[in-house]
């Protein structure tokens, strides 16, 4: 796991995070860690597949449609590139 040290942290900021970290009953560096793992991934994060997976529902693709699809793709196979 990798470590970080921060640098300069207002006392005001510290207190608050150490009340904080308190009233969820963890340490503050348990505190800190969920605040920055929910900063940088959300919850509301749309995640692809998800988002791809709805638009097909919400369109009314079924497994039919993508058989079909398969059966008209090119099977040629690719060639590689000369240089």
């Amino acid at each position: 796991m990798a470590m970080l040290t921060v640098r300069n942290l207002p006392d005001d900021v510290h207190r608050a995070l150490r009340m904080q970290a308190a009233l969820h009953g963890r340490s503050t560096e348990a505190e800190v860690r969920d605040i920055l793992a929910t900063a940088v991934n959300p919850p509301t994060r749309v995640r692809l597949g998800d988002a791809l997976a709805a638009m097909s529902r919400d369109i009314g693709l079924t497994n039919e449609d993508f058989e079909a699809l398969d059966r008209m793709r090119d099977q040629t196979p690719a060639v590689p590139l000369e240089f």
